[in-house]
């Protein structure tokens, strides 16, 4: 993965500060904090056109509604092969395709066969891309968008357009869009095998989610985050969980056992950062189906994600290896 990303990690509207916008250069592109945008960076995404359109080695943008969204199909892709999803979820004020491509997600997409559906939230009042994901983040107008259900039909129009294996989808989002995968993994378990929540948390009343069946649960976070704390906190005075009650919460709906059965070899997460800064630890004793619920803590590292290569293979590794096992 090209190093070197551009942050303006911090945006400032009114008198909230939120995280957002990305600039990336990466793979020899810009791609701009522009609302509304998806494909991959340096393509074309004006045409609108229908899933099984979008050939392989290619990225267009599918029509659903009033709110397409950006999908890519991988190189290799064949119809016959039942092909893994993940669907990418962009942070406050970010586009998708800005989000994945820090991430790395188009050529990993590629190189390990998956199909990558980019939706994009809708804007709020001051023009910023959100998702409506808990009380605390982030529509902070009260606008009451249904993005769980919009993204649940995400999922379901790439599957009806192309073989789609329905026990490895899989979501990843940053910040707002990490409060987005817990709140869709609560909402659609029995769409989502496993989610990863970079910088997001769970909804602060534990009874707002209520999985239909367990999911597997990563959650990524700097340990030194000042704008989704580690240690909990609000926006726009509504509280949000801290990392270890979002991960206890999973825990418990998965009813794995409370003392972690693996803590993995520590790895090197954050290109800024000393290597192998980030601790993994897992809990699986007990889990029902099969599953897991693991917390990679990124030791000294903020709010904006800085992946290394290594980074981008081990979420990828880790999705892959959490296929629902239950219908």
């Amino acid at each position: 993965m090209t190093k070197g990303p551009v942050w303006n990690s911090t945006v400032l509207v009114g008198h909230r500060v939120v995280v957002g916008c990305v600039a990336v250069v990466a793979m020899g592109s810009l791609a701009a904090c522009t609302p509304g945008t998806s494909g991959e960076p340096g393509a074309s995404s004006e045409s609108r056109v229908q899933p099984e359109a979008v050939k392989p080695g290619g990225t267009g943008s599918v029509e659903l509604g009033d709110r397409p969204f950006g999908l890519r199909v991988p190189r290799l892709y064949e119809a016959a092969d039942a092909t893994p999803l993940v669907v990418m979820l962009h942070g406050y004020g970010d586009a998708t395709d800005g989000a994945a491509s820090l991430l790395g997600l188009f050529a990993a997409s590629d190189e390990r066969g998956f199909l990558l559906a980019l939706p994009e939230g809708t804007q709020d009042a001051d023009g910023q891309q959100f998702w409506n994901a808990t009380d605390a983040c982030c529509d902070f107008y009260g606008t009451d968008v249904d993005d769980s259900g919009y993204l649940s039909q995400v999922i379901d129009t790439v599957a009806d357009g192309y073989a789609v294996d329905p026990r490895r989808v899989f979501v990843i989002g940053f910040s707002n869009g990490g409060f987005m995968a817990h709140r869709l993994a609560c909402d659609h378990a029995d769409q989502v095998a496993a989610i990863v929540s970079i910088a997001g948390a769970q909804h602060a009343d534990s009874a707002a989610c209520d999985p239909s069946r367990a999911v597997s649960v990563l959650q990524v976070h700097g340990s030194a985050d000042q704008n989704v704390r580690f240690a909990g906190g609000s926006l726009e005075g509504h509280p949000y969980p801290s990392v270890a009650r979002t991960v206890r919460d999973w825990r418990e709906l998965d009813q794995c056992s409370d003392r972690p059965g693996v803590t993995g070899a520590r790895l090197d997460a954050n290109a800024s950062l000393p290597r192998r800064e980030t601790a993994r630890t897992s809990w699986s004793t007990g889990c029902v189906d099969g599953t897991e619920v693991a917390l990679w803590t990124v030791e000294g590292g903020g709010h904006e994600p800085e992946p290394t290569s290594a980074f981008v293979d081990a979420v990828v590794d880790w999705l892959y290896a959490h296929a629902a096992t239950a219908e």
